[in-house]
């Protein structure tokens, strides 16, 4: 009987590299966890300057950074890529268009987030991201159809947040008081009802975690590759 190749995971990064990076030794370290000895995540990396997607972020050209994408995920569709990720929360702005581009699956981060803030019995969660994922409606609406309440922090902690993702964690700096500031907004998010905090940035999760809140933390990098990783290891 002839047996299935396990499928390849196309991931599409480098925005940031950090988070990136983290998305490969997950993949890898997970596949190993699952079928033991040398074995490894079967996967295509594509990476893109994240300088470029950056400035059209700030002058608000999303379709331009979305069709960046779509041709990138196009490439990985035809290096035979079977599943795409999108190796970042604040990009899945343009998920639809990049979707659209291609014929494999787009795992979407929300999706896999709500999916797994549900299963802990939560229902209303504090959201942690760049401003353009606090503060837009794309990333909180596609949480809300998962049947989430979504609360995001006041305008200064807000910026905090933008601010310590872009000028220091994707740039692989952390800090403590960085740490501190982030347990302590988290702690605000939990006063004010939060009863789990979704890290909503890829970068987030190389400061804080678990030990970090007193309510259950999601980290959605952590959970969007698992997710794949049961797509692509099924027969």
């Amino acid at each position: 009987m002839p047996v299935t190749a396990p499928r390849t995971l196309g991931l599409l990064g480098g925005m940031s590299w950090e988070s990136s990076a983290e998305y490969y030794r997950l993949a890898n370290v997970l596949v190993r966890e699952r079928l033991g000895g040398l074995h490894s995540a079967r996967l295509l990396l594509a990476s893109v300057d994240f300088a470029e997607i950056e400035a059209l972020q700030v002058s608000d050209r999303w379709d331009e950074a979305g069709e960046r994408l779509a041709e990138v995920a196009r490439s990985l569709e035809l290096g035979g890529a079977d599943v795409l990720l999108l190796c970042t929360n604040t990009m899945h702005l343009v998920a639809e268009q990049v979707q659209t581009a291609v014929d494999v699956p787009l795992l979407h981060i929300c999706d896999v987030t709500a999916a797994a803030v549900r299963a802990r019995g939560v229902r209303q969660v504090g959201l942690l991201g760049t401003a353009f994922t606090m503060e837009r409606s794309f990333y909180r609406e596609r949480l809300e159809a998962g049947g989430l309440s979504v609360l995001v922090p006041e305008v200064d902690d807000r910026a905090l947040v933008h601010r310590v993702i872009y000028e220091e964690l994707c740039l692989g700096i952390v800090r403590e008081e960085s740490r501190d500031a982030f347990r302590a907004l988290i702690e605000r998010l939990v006063t004010r009802g939060a009863e789990g905090v979704v890290l909503g940035c890829t970068e987030i999760e190389l400061l804080v975690g678990q030990a970090d809140s007193s309510v259950p933390v999601f980290p959605t990098t952590r959970l969007h590759v698992e997710a794949a990783l049961e797509l692509v290891l099924s027969t």
